[in-house]
């Protein structure tokens, strides 16, 4: 069975350890929020166009029977 740990020993450990944490810069922070965005329109497009096209062919083949 594990130990208890004391809440207040839990917190100084957590505060030890988000202290060793090497976190980004603001301006790392905004970039990489804008390639994500870029990216997430860019493939939202992609599908839309893809769906849209495969849409239409389905359209095209499905109707020749008639």
């Amino acid at each position: 069975m594990a130990s208890k740990t004391n809440p207040f020993a839990f917190l100084q450990q957590v505060r030890s350890e988000t202290s060793k944490v090497s976190w980004p810069s603001r301006r790392e922070t905004l970039i990489s929020t804008a390639m994500v965005l870029a990216m997430v329109i860019f493939a939202s497009l992609f599908f839309f166009a893809a769906d849209q096209l495969i849409g239409w062919v389905l359209s095209l083949v499905l109707n020749l029977g008639n």
